[in-house]
């Protein structure tokens, strides 16, 4: 059972990768698409209040938001050797230095988009954390009850 679980475990944390690299792609593409104007009005609502947001500064949100796609691309980058290690070689160290950016990154992100207001940041970090630190935190716990390494 260990076997298939680590498995799916691991799949689960390529996919959500492959996921990393795809968003990334895409966020300079769409972000001036109509789909994204609720959300880029509330971002600047947050900023601006609820008056006319200035055009500037949805342009400045867009601007943003597009720029934000390469980083989110690096990073999977990043996130795809450290699974890569970890899925060939069963360190759980190369887990929890996921687990470790994943806990470094959410606080301050929830922290910063909650003193914001922007409430759909809070709840796509919770879902990225929901989604991501189970498989990862299973993955620390059997490729270390194996007795491989940290």
């Amino acid at each position: 059972m260990n076997a298939v679980g680590r498995t799916w475990a691991v799949r689960a944390v390529f996919a959500t990768i492959a996921l990393h690299v795809i968003a990334g792609m895409l966020l300079p593409v769409i972000v001036n698409l109509p789909l994204l104007d609720d959300y880029h009005h509330d971002i600047a609502t947050a900023f601006w209040g609820p008056a006319a947001v200035p055009v500037e500064a949805l342009a400045l949100q867009r601007w943003w938001m597009a720029l934000f796609g390469p980083t989110v691309q690096a990073a999977a980058v990043w996130m795809g050797a450290l699974a890569w290690i970890g899925a060939r070689h069963r360190l759980p160290f190369a887990w929890g230095a996921l687990v470790a950016g994943l806990l470094l990154w959410a606080p301050q992100d929830i922290v910063i988009s909650l003193r914001a207001g922007a409430w759909r940041h809070v709840w796509l970090d919770a879902l990225a954390l929901a989604g991501m630190l189970p498989p990862l935190a299973y993955l620390v716990y059997v490729d270390r009850k194996k007795g491989f390494p940290c």
